[in-house]
């Protein structure tokens, strides 16, 4: 159903069965796929694409221009996915030269007033809660959580199904797997509950932990560690995932374990 309310450039492209509610606004380089809903008041900017069967509530703002003073107007886009629920007042801007594009995956869930910045590249099945702000040219990769009120700097990675507590102020790159501490910013432990609940097993947990164990509670510093880590724990993806991740950051890895005491 389309509002007779809601603005849609003749030049859009809308799949089927698409619903646009009132005062919806769709500019015209724009690609909506199947099955998707438009709330009210939502805005769909130039360079927009996106899957099926997402949902975009109200006034949130998809594919809006970029927040840097390095862009010039160049064309660009944002790529969402299928399967997405971006919930009110959510922005995701459309990229810069630098990249020429942002991109969330499938089946995400975007809680309200989550910004997105340019360049970004957010993975799948991923839950960032409320007023959560990535800056620009940020990687997320699949089934992380992010809790409300956090913010990644620029550049920053965060890796496959780890989890970020409420509040997090991310300034260096966040290996998979692991938990990370709000009031600290270290390594709190892996995201063991999280890995269950997808299917992974005691021995491939057991693994991670034990690759974590060294990396992040033996006081050795990350180079060497990650060199025991080989020799100790049997070669598995998962474990090669943690360890490449961190021989190949830029930013640096959050710091490792400390008790309260320390």
């Amino acid at each position: 159903m389309i509002s007779p309310l809601a603005y849609i450039h003749p030049n859009a492209k809308l799949g089927n069965n698409v619903t646009v509610e009132p005062f919806a606004y769709i500019a015209g380089d724009v690609v909506i796929g199947d099955d998707c809903w438009i709330g009210p008041s939502a805005v769909i900017h130039d360079g927009a694409r996106i899957g099926k069967r997402c949902k975009i509530h109200t006034a949130a703002s998809i594919s809006c221009l970029p927040q840097d003073l390095k862009f010039k107007g160049e064309i660009t886009t944002a790529e969402i996915g299928d399967d997405n629920d971006i919930r009110e007042y959510v922005t995701i801007s459309r990229g810069t030269a630098s990249r020429g594009k942002t991109i969330v995956g499938n089946g995400n869930l975007l809680m309200a007033y989550v910004h997105i910045a340019h360049d970004d590249v957010v993975g799948s099945h991923c839950v960032i809660a409320n007023r959560v702000s990535l800056a620009g040219e940020v990687e997320i990769g699949d089934w992380v959580v992010i809790g409300g009120h956090s913010a990644v700097h620029q550049w920053c990675k965060v890796g496959s199904h780890a989890m970020l507590q409420g509040g997090s102020l991310v300034n260096q790159d966040v290996p998979p797997f692991i938990i990370v501490r709000s009031d600290t910013m270290r390594f709190a432990g892996i995201n063991k509950v999280g890995l269950s609940r997808r299917g992974f097993t005691a021995e491939q947990i057991e693994e991670i932990h034990n690759t974590c164990r060294i990396l992040f509670q033996s006081d050795m510093n990350y180079l060497h560690a990650c060199e025991e880590a080989e020799k100790q724990v049997p070669q598995s993806a998962e474990r090669d995932a943690i360890i490449d991740f961190v021989r190949s950051s830029k930013r640096g890895v959050i710091k490792p374990y400390a008790s309260a005491e320390r």
